[in-house]
């Protein structure tokens, strides 16, 4: 996902540094908008995922803590490795979006 989103920011720097008539800096404008809100609703799956992992991580840590037992340390083990990830995924996909939010500006400025 995040080398699309490289792929797509780079097509749209590539367009914006031609000298593109209104019409079509306007229709770029309304596909880069629409890759915005595709991303939009995969960074609400991502958030949901990610705040569910997380939260069964602090579940299973708190519950081993209580009943220490070695399954339960490797299942909080896991599941704290893995909401690492999904936070730097989340991080990633974040960032790169308020990007396109500041691409979008700069597309719609160029139109007008």
């Amino acid at each position: 996902m995040i080398n699309h989103m490289k792929r797509h920011e780079r097509y749209i720097l590539e367009m914006l540094e031609k000298n593109l008539p209104a019409g079509t800096v306007r229709d770029l404008l309304e596909y880069h908008d629409k890759q915005i809100r595709w991303m939009q609703h995969e960074r609400m799956a991502h958030l949901m995922t990610m705040l569910f992992v997380c939260l069964f991580a602090l579940l299973s840590l708190g519950y081993t803590l209580l009943h220490p037992a070695m399954p339960g340390f490797i299942l909080s083990g896991l599941l704290i490795i893995l909401s690492a990830a999904y936070l730097i995924h989340y991080y990633r996909l974040e960032n790169r979006v308020r990007k396109w939010y500041r691409l979008s500006v700069e597309i719609w400025n160029r139109s007008h």
